[in-house]
């Protein structure tokens, strides 16, 4: 399933100061920054992002929950699905945005 195109562009706008590589995977748009995976358009609409791995539970709280892969396996400690219901602002958006953007400077 593809990604949506006007999600991609929320996302780019945001992250054009740091610099990203956009890459197509896995159906989506993955956004690279400092060599890594920082976020990622996901095709149900939401997004996939590496934070902190401390900061999980607080990011859980929000509304985010743990990224699965097709076969329900975690993505890993870190990486985190936000649904599209929760990314209906520009400011829910960076908010999401930036708890991957803290973490990639921190592990640059």
């Amino acid at each position: 399933m593809a990604y949506d195109p006007e999600l991609a562009d929320r996302m780019r706008a945001r992250l054009t100061p740091s610099q990203p590589r956009e890459v197509a995977m896995f159906g989506g748009l993955g956004f690279m920054i400092n060599g890594k995976l920082a976020a990622f358009a996901h095709g149900d609409g939401g997004i996939w992002l590496r934070c902190a791995p401390d900061r999980v539970g607080e990011l859980e709280r929000q509304g985010a929950q743990p990224a699965e892969m097709g076969n329900g396996r975690t993505m890993g400690p870190g990486w985190l699905r936000v649904s599209a219901d929760k990314l209906s602002t520009e400011d829910m958006l960076a908010f999401w945005l930036d708890a991957a953007l803290d973490h990639n400077r921190e592990s640059a």
